[in-house]
């Protein structure tokens, strides 16, 4: 099974794919783990992908898809995956297809987080990450053991710069005015589903699980 989820930035992908990768072997594919990976190792890539993700802005297609597309081909291609936050244009979905079908390797499913603004901005303005190792935590819904450190590794934890409302808001209006493009061309092909990503993360893998027994 090779799947897509869709949703705006804090519908709670990241969390469902980590879910289904743990519990389902799928590979966990996510493109802003891929882009702050190049960002940090200061690839000539990630420097110009950190401009636009520090004003909130979407990195340019042409980046995404030459990021994404590596890490698809340097994987286990017989394992099913899942892509977390990408394709986010028309333009990516289509070349992605393209470039799958050469493989061999279409996506079968779709998974649209429909998710209100004020969930959003909950979750992002409490997220915090660790410097070292990445993982992900919330003041509210996911505390750290000990405030500011990192329950694996110890590392500290930070808000990333444009976790803010400000940013946060203009991040879902350009998300918002791409995704209908995206909802109706997978629609059309029969392989979109949609949960409500304002429900609790239990609640939301239990009806990922549903899906994925229908399918």
């Amino acid at each position: 099974m090779r799947m897509v989820l869709l949703g705006p930035p804090g519908a709670g992908k990241g969390t469902q794919a980590n879910m289904l990768s743990d519990r389902e072997q799928f590979e966990h594919l996510s493109t802003g783990d891929i882009l702050r990976e190049n960002v940090k190792e200061v690839t000539f890539i990630g420097k110009k992908a950190q401009s636009f993700m520090e004003k909130g802005e979407l990195v340019p297609d042409g980046m995404v898809i030459e990021m994404m597309l590596e890490k698809i081909n340097s994987g286990d291609k017989g394992r099913g995956f899942i892509l977390d936050g990408f394709p986010r244009t028309l333009y990516q979905a289509k070349k992605l297809d393209i470039e799958l079908d050469r493989l061999n390797l279409p996506i079968d499913l779709v998974i649209y987080f429909r998710t209100s603004i004020d969930t959003v901005i909950f979750r992002l303005t409490g997220r915090r990450l660790c410097k070292d190792c990445g993982a992900n935590y919330h003041i509210v819904n996911m505390p750290p053991r000990e405030k500011g450190l990192c329950d694996k590794c110890g590392g500290e934890l930070y808000l990333r710069k444009d976790d803010n409302k400000e940013t946060i808001e203009k991040r879902l209006e350009v998300y918002n005015t791409q995704t209908k493009e995206l909802i109706d061309y997978y629609g059309a092909k029969g392989i979109l589903k949609e949960v409500s990503g304002d429900l609790e993360a239990d609640k939301v893998y239990e009806k990922l699980k549903d899906i994925l027994k229908k399918e």
